[in-house]
């Protein structure tokens, strides 16, 4: 098959959507489909080459609203180039209005990866309910197959589509990341991009969290991997309540290093606090796939599987005498941690290996296209 994905920004960029694409392009090449992505060309790099097997398409842009980049020469490319399937991706418009637009126009079959609501603060609130009023019905009423990477409950948005809706996870490459000794660098590990548009991922919460941690475990050492404009914010929060010694900003992690912070962690803790924004949470499946024991918040993706394999705790979102409950409790329990991590290791295997995840859907395409 002829794929074409259009993320509004693709690797090096660091984000979820853009891992999943990137995890799932790749092994997709793999299995000998022709896949290629246009994206917006964020970080720069050259405007066409190939990463991993896959033909990267890099656009210009002239600015952001909100998170997403506008490239005006998006729908030329996406009326040019050949392919059977447009796989797009929400919560960042544009590209997949256009998208859905190109594959109405071309008779092509259209899948849309629904990661979560789009949502704003201040103005940007306005512009997402205008937003989720108008384009976003039709963009959703043209996807022939919409993809939701956790079972439950859809979103009141997705409702009226509910027949069009499929369960296809997120995925974890096991040869990447994958458990080995290393040097210990801290107890705990948490990684996000340090922005506005990321603060539900609940670095606050993990911060109150570890201030009431402390009083037992004065030592207590915490990672924050990844940059952003809020660098300064949370250093300064983490100096407030003091725990300048005990918390290392260490900036943005090279993909190359990242498997070692998981394993040279003693748990990771994703403590998410907006189930509207919350999509998954691929990195506790990185650090699951490293054998490090996680714990997170009832609302990410992975939460019921963390519970009912014993790969982890999970307390409920917003709720910092919980997290340090339960972020106590595994360093106080070395033996109960390397329990959980390898039960986090064995789900990964059995679920959310990028292979068994791409052949999910290579089957979602080969339904559109018989």
């Amino acid at each position: 098959m002829n794929i074409l994905q259009t993320p509004v920004r693709f690797h090096p960029f660091v984000g979820g959507v853009e891992k999943y694409v990137l995890t799932l392009s790749q092994e997709l090449a793999a299995r000998n489909h022709s896949v290629m992505v246009v994206c917006a060309n964020e970080p720069r790099f050259p405007s066409s080459e190939i990463v991993y097997g896959i033909r990267v398409k890099r656009l210009p842009y002239i600015g952001k609203v909100a998170n997403t980049n506008i490239t005006p020469t998006l729908p030329i490319a996406l009326l040019s180039e050949d392919y059977d399937i447009i796989h797009t991706h929400l919560p960042t418009p544009w590209a997949a209005d256009w998208s859905a637009f190109a594959a109405m126009l071309r008779k092509k079959s259209l899948v849309l990866t629904y990661h979560n609501d789009i949502v704003g603060t201040g103005r940007n609130a306005y512009v997402a309910r205008l937003y989720n009023r108008t384009l976003l019905k039709i963009t959703l009423r043209i996807a022939d197959r919409i993809v939701v990477t956790r079972p439950g409950p859809l979103s009141p948005i997705l409702e009226p589509y509910a027949e069009k809706v499929v369960v296809v996870p997120n995925s974890v490459d096991t040869a990447v990341f994958t458990p080995r000794r290393v040097e210990p660098i801290a107890d705990i590990f948490f990684l996000s991009v340090l922005d506005e548009y990321h603060r539900y991922k609940g670095l606050d919460t993990l911060l109150q969290a570890l201030e009431l941690v402390k009083r037992e475990y004065p030592n207590v050492t915490l990672v924050v991997g990844g940059s952003g404009p809020l660098r300064n914010y949370y250093e300064d929060m983490a100096a407030s309540l003091g725990l300048s010694e005990n918390v290392d900003f260490v900036g943005h992690i090279p993909d190359e290093d990242l498997a070692d912070y998981y394993r040279g962690c003693r748990l990771f803790v994703l403590p998410s606090i907006d189930p509207a924004q919350e999509g998954f949470g691929i990195v506790l499946l990185e650090a699951m796939a490293c054998r490090c024991p996680v714990v997170t918040t009832s609302i990410t993706g992975v939460a019921d599987d963390v519970r009912r394999t014993g790969a982890g705790k999970v307390v409920e979102p917003d709720d910092a005498d919980a997290l340090s409950h339960a972020i106590a409790e595994l360093l106080r329990d070395s033996d109960g941690a390397a329990r959980m991590g390898d039960a986090g290791r064995s789900l990964v295997e059995a679920k959310y290996s990028c292979r068994k995840v791409a052949e999910q859907m290579e089957g979602v395409y080969e339904d559109l296209l018989l």
